[in-house]
C-alpha cells in the first residue's frame, strides 16, 4: 500500500477516532505529506529507517529548526506505530530514530500584579460604560486567566456548560476529554455580568437565534464567538505586559505559574490544565524558579 494511502488512513483516525482538534490533523498531514513527497511516495513496506534519516536531513538542511525536526520526527513516529498495529506494516522502521532533542523555552508569564490590575480596571470601565462587548472582552479574560483554559475550550464552551453557582466550567480538551475546571470570585463576576446585561444584547443581534443560543460567547454579530476574536483582545491587552505580542496560551501559563507561586500542589495544577504527563506541567515549576532566583538577585544585598 502506498504510503500516501495510509497517512490519509491515519489522518482519519487522528479526526474520527483520536478526535483531535482541526489544527493538530492539519500540522500532522503537512508533515506527513512531506515524508511522502521527499520519499516519492513509496509502498510503505519498503521505507527504512535510513530513508526516514534522509528525509530529516533534507528537512535540516532546509533551515528547519530543531523544534520543526523533532515534530516531524513525533509525526512519522505516530504513523508507523500506528500502521503496524493495523497491521500495514509488521516491523516499525521510527522504532530506532533519534532527532535532536528539543530546546526547551520558558513559557510567557504576565506579572500577576499587573495583570490584576489590569483586568481590575478593564471590568470597571466595562460595568459603568455597560458595552456589550467590553463586558464580553473582561469575561474572556477573567475565565482564560481563572480557569487555565485553552482558548479552543474557552470556544466551544455552552452557557450548560458553566455551573454558576458551584463556580466550575466543564471543557473539552485534546482528544475529547471532559474535566471539570474551578474559577475564582472576580470570573464569576463577571460572567454573571456577561450573563445578564450583554450576551442576551448581542444574541438579539443574530437573525437566526438558534446559531448563537447555546454558545458561551458570542460575536459582535450574535453568532459563536471565534479564536482570532480572542487573540486579538490577549495581544491588546495582556500583550503591553510582558512588552511583546502574545496570544491566549500566556494567561494560562500564567495561572499555571501563579498557582504554583501561591503553593498550589504540581498535580492539582496538572488536573486544572488537563496535561496528560506531569512532566509537561513541571515546566511551569522552572518559570517559578526562574523568578525567585531573579527576585533573589534584586533583592539580596549578597546576591
Amino acid at each position: 500500500m502506498r504510503l500516501s494511502a495510509v497517512i490519509e488512513r491515519y489522518l482519519a483516525h487522528l479526526r474520527d477516532v483520536r478526535r483531535l482538534s482541526p489544527a493538530t490533523v492539519r500540522a500532522y498531514r503537512a508533515d506527513l505529506r512531506d515524508l511522502a513527497d521527499i520519499l516519492d511516495d513509496p509502498d510503505i513496506g519498503e521505507i527504512t529507517r535510513e530513508d526516514l534519516r534522509e528525509w530529516l536531513w533534507r528537512v535540516q538542511q532546509s533551515g528547519a529548526s530543531r523544534a520543526t525536526l523533532a515534530r516531524r520526527a513525533a509525526s512519522a513516529r505516530g504513523l508507523f506505530v500506528w500502521a503496524v498495529a493495523a497491521g500495514d506494516l509488521s516491523t516499525d522502521p521510527a522504532a530506532r530514530l533519534v532527532t535532536p532533542k528539543r530546546g526547551r523555552t520558558l513559557p510567557t508569564v504576565a506579572p500577576a500584579e499587573a495583570l490584576a490590575e489590569m483586568l481590575a480596571d478593564l471590568g470597571a470601565a466595562a460595568s459603568q460604560t455597560g458595552d456589550p462587548l467590553a463586558l464580553r472582552d473582561h469575561a474572556i479574560l477573567e475565565l482564560l486567566y481563572g480557569a487555565g483554559i485553552r482558548v479552543s475550550e474557552l470556544c466551544g464552551l455552552d452557557t450548560d456548560d458553566v455551573d454558576r453557582e458551584r463556580r466550575t466550567v466543564r471543557v473539552w480538551g485534546k482528544g475529547a476529554k471532559e474535566r471539570v475546571v474551578p474559577f475564582g470570585m472576580p470570573a464569576s463576576a463577571a460572567l454573571e455580568a456577561w450573563f445578564v446585561r450583554a450576551r442576551p444584547v448581542l444574541l438579539a443581534r443574530q437573525a437566526d437565534r438558534d446559531r448563537g443560543r447555546a454558545a458561551l460567547f458570542l460575536g459582535a454579530r450574535g453568532a459563536r464567538l471565534g479564536p482570532r476574536t480572542v487573540y486579538d483582545l490577549v495581544a491588546r491587552t495582556v500583550g503591553p505586559l510582558v512588552g511583546r505580542p502574545v496570544g491566549p496560551h500566556a494567561l494560562r501559563h500564567s495561572a499555571a505559574t501563579h498557582l504554583l507561586d501561591g503553593g498550589a500542589d504540581l498535580r492539582s495544577v496538572q488536573e486544572i490544565l488537563g496535561h496528560e504527563s506531569l512532566g509537561t506541567t513541571q515546566i511551569y515549576t522552572h518559570v517559578s524558579h526562574e523568578r525567585l532566583t531573579a527576585s533573589y538577585r534584586l533583592a539580596h544585598p549578597r546576591a
